[in-house]
C-alpha cells in the first residue's frame, strides 16, 4: 500500500539523502542496500534486463527495510512509467531529459488529474480496496517525485526552461553520459562535464529544485555540502560490489 515519501520528506526538512543505483535485478541486493542504511534506490530498467514481474519485487524487497524505490525509466515509455508506479514505485527517475516536453509527458504519465493523466487503477497502490480511491489520487499525487536525469548537453542549455515549468522534484546530472554528449566519453572529471554538472547545480538553485549530486567520495560530498546540497547517489550496487570482491581477493583494480 502507498506509505508516505520518507526521501520527499527528508528533503523538504533539509536533511540528507543517499542513495545508489540499483543495477543488479535480485531482491536480495535490494535489501542489502536498505539494510545498509541508504534512503533510496533507483531500479535500473532503462538498462538492466528486468521485467515488470521481477520490478515488483525489487520494489516490494525495498519497503521491507525502509528504502524508498525509484525507478529509472526507459526513454519516452509512458508505459513504464505506468508500470512501474502501479508496482509500488515512488518516484520515476526520467533519463535523457532535452527539454520541457520531456518532463511534460513525465509527469503527465505519473500524476493523476489535475496534474497529469495517469491511467486509473487499483491493486497494490490503494491495498487492493483498503484505501479508497478518491483518497489514494490525492496521497499518491503528493508522494511520487518526478526525476529529471540530465545528461545531454542539449538538456544542460535548456534548463531553464526546464525548471520553469514545475513538476520536478530533483534533478540528478548523468556525468557519464554528458561526458559522451560533450565529446569526451567516459572522462566524468573532465572540465567540461564538470562545468555542466555546476551549470545543473546553478540552475536548479535558482529555480528552487533539489539537486542531487553523483560523489562517490566523501571529499565530493564535502566540496557539494558546501553548496547547500543535500542528496546524493553514492554509486551504483555493481560497482560496490565488484570492489569488494576484488578486495577481498587482493586482486588489483582493473
Amino acid at each position: 500500500m502507498l506509505r508516505p515519501n520518507e526521501v520527499k520528506r527528508k528533503l523538504a526538512a533539509g536533511e540528507e539523502v543517499h542513495g545508489l543505483f540499483g543495477v543488479i535485478p535480485d531482491p536480495a541486493v535490494t535489501e542489502m542496500i536498505g539494510h545498509a542504511g541508504y534512503d533510496f534506490v533507483i531500479l535500473d530498467t532503462e538498462h538492466t534486463l528486468v521485467g515488470p514481474e521481477r520490478l515488483e519485487h525489487l520494489i516490494r524487497a525495498a519497503e521491507t527495510c525502509g528504502l524508498t524505490p525509484f525507478v529509472r525509466v526507459p526513454e519516452g515509455d509512458p508505459g513504464a512509467v505506468l508500470r512501474a508506479l502501479d508496482a509500488g514505485a515512488m518516484g520515476i527517475v526520467v533519463p535523457h531529459v532535452r527539454g520541457r516536453a520531456d518532463i511534460d509527458a513525465a509527469v503527465r504519465a505519473a500524476r493523476y488529474a489535475p496534474e497529469g493523466m495517469r491511467s486509473l487503477n487499483g491493486g497494490r497502490g490503494p491495498g487492493y480496496g483498503t484505501l479508497p480511491l478518491p483518497e489514494y489520487l490525492a496521497a499518491a499525487n503528493d508522494a511520487v517525485m518526478v526525476i529529471a536525469l540530465i545528461e545531454d548537453a542539449e538538456g544542460v542549455d535548456a534548463l531553464d526552461a526546464v525548471l520553469t515549468g514545475g513538476g520536478i522534484d530533483l534533478v540528478l546530472p548523468g556525468p557519464g553520459d554528458l561526458s559522451q554528449s560533450y565529446g569526451v566519453p567516459w572522462q566524468v572529471r573532465h572540465p567540461r562535464v564538470q562545468e555542466a554538472v555546476r551549470t545543473v547545480r546553478a540552475a536548479c538553485a535558482r529555480h528552487g529544485v533539489p539537486f542531487c549530486a553523483m560523489a562517490t567520495t566523501e571529499e565530493r560530498r564535502h566540496d557539494w555540502r558546501s553548496d547547500g546540497v543535500t542528496a546524493f547517489v553514492l554509486g551504483e550496487d555493481r560497482d560496490i560490489i565488484s570492489r569488494a570482491l576484488r578486495g577481498h581477493r587482493g586482486v588489483a583494480p582493473g
